[in-house]
């Protein structure tokens, strides 16, 4: 029986603490569009997209208003495009860079916020077309509005791809060049993985995963102000009350999602996949994860005793989540991408926030170093050097890890860097002065460790 205390609840989650639907994002599988010419693989792309997401949009904004639930974003993953670049004839950049306009167009055409799935899974070894893929990265996202693009560049089964790592570092460089009007922004829009997953709402990294289906709803939500909320009823007890409540809290968040999953998934007439029930924070006052942390009473994020804190959290919100949904997945978890969420911002600028502490809080939440402004005289092997400690990490303890980084053109220590909308605004941070660059172009790779013997 429905509770009316739990209706007034859920609109007051919704109407005052930031409670959103972060996004509904349909993978589509482009496989039965690989063929040699690059033309009617084109053709076949688009028209497979617009066939399947038409009403996206409109089915999101009719759940939005019969629920009142606000869906912020409507988005797309498709197939790695790098294993349709294999089947063409004579590959090559240009044909590259054809398909990343035709996702453009058709995303467009469906009205949705982003498209991802520009992908190249590269952790033990290139093929020839993620070759091509990966080097055509810069142009297709300085030349698309729309389109993501992601790398997987090591795993625990596998290790680290180096070679790759060196080259994304020059990659990024370049897309930040290609991009200096906009202060870097196809950065914004390339997320290089580590153990990345098949089933990811979120972007940048989003793509649809070789073990997937024709078609699938998966469901991201969010909640960090919701959350805080719940931490300001219980200030001054332990930390099991702690951690009860936030469990208590994601059960809530989740079940939402999970409503709305279903629902998108009915009227459709696509299967339901998974909830991500990541707390996914916004630039908006009140919506930080960082606020959480600082409610736990750390003057401010960054200080000693943030991974601690970050751990609770991310695992209350785990256990929580995972009774609310018989299908979690995705990245699940807490995500600190700097420039999106107010208190990280606030963090980074008073100089208690670094990169070395950010990437000591990664070991133990979701995903990485994320949309982090770095100079933009920083060295490319200096990128590459930051990917491959991520990698380790993620590699090391069985996760997921990544790096955003935005080395903004002309951009300096201490200057603000503004992308607007969910990107928010990003300080710009400091990075070691000294080279790493003998350690990035030994190159090979560096060997999986033994949990990849776990058989």
């Amino acid at each position: 029986m429905i509770n009316p205390f739990e209706i007034i609840e859920t609109i007051d989650m919704i109407d005052k603490e930031n409670l959103d639907i972060r996004t509904i994002t349909m993978g589509i599988s482009l496989k039965s569009c690989a063929g040699p010419d690059i033309d009617v693989v084109c053709d076949k792309i688009y028209e497979k997209i617009t066939s399947y997401a038409h009403d996206l949009v409109k089915v999101g904004e009719d759940i939005e208003s019969q629920f009142g639930i606000p869906i912020i974003n409507k988005r797309i993953s498709v197939t790695p495009i790098a294993t349709l670049v294999d089947a063409l004839d004579h590959p090559n950049t240009y044909k590259c860079v054809k398909i990343a306009k035709t996702l453009d167009k058709a995303a467009k055409a469906c009205g949705v916020n982003f498209i991802g799935g520009y992908t190249a899974l590269v952790h033990k070894g290139y093929t020839n077309g993620e070759r091509i893929l990966i080097d055509s990265i810069p142009e297709a996202l300085a030349s698309t509005e729309l389109v993501c693009s992601s790398v997987n560049v090591g795993s625990t089964r596998a290790g680290i791809n180096m070679d790759a790592v060196a080259q994304m570092g020059k990659i990024i460089k370049r897309a930040a060049d290609l991009t200096k009007d906009t202060q870097g922004f196809a950065c914004a829009k390339l997320v290089v993985f580590c153990n990345a997953v098949e089933d990811n709402p979120f972007m940048a990294g989003a793509f649809l995963g070789e073990g997937e289906g024709e078609c699938v709803i998966n469901v991201g939500v969010s909640g960090p102000g919701v959350v805080k909320c719940a931490l300001e009823k219980v200030k001054g007890e332990d930390f099991g009350v702690v951690a009860e409540t936030i469990k208590k809290t994601a059960f809530k968040i989740t079940r939402m999602g999970q409503l709305v999953a279903m629902e998108a998934s009915k009227r459709l007439k696509v299967p339901f996949g998974i909830v991500d029930l990541s707390l996914a924070p916004t630039p908006a006052v009140g919506d930080s994860v960082a606020y959480i942390l600082e409610e736990m009473g750390l003057e401010q994020c960054g200080t000693h005793g943030t991974t601690a804190a970050l751990a609770l959290l991310n695992d209350a919100v785990k256990k929580g989540g995972v009774m609310a949904s018989s299908s979690v997945g995705g990245l699940s978890g807490a995500f600190i991408p700097v420039s999106e969420d107010a208190g990280m911002i606030a963090a980074a600028k008073s100089g208690a926030l670094t990169l070395e502490k950010l990437e000591a809080m990664t070991c133990v939440c979701s995903v990485g170093l994320d949309m982090i402004v770095i100079p933009g005289d920083t060295a490319a092997e200096t990128i590459s050097a930051i990917i491959a400690d991520e990698a380790a990490i993620g590699m090391v303890n069985t996760k997921t890890t990544a790096v955003r980084v935005i080395p903004a053109p002309g951009a300096k220590v201490g200057d603000i860097v503004e992308f607007g909308g969910l990107l928010g605004t990003g300080p710009v941070m400091p990075v070691r002065g000294y080279s790493s660059a003998e350690f990035i172009h030994r190159g090979g790779r560096i060997p999986a460790p033994l949990q990849s013997l776990k058989n």
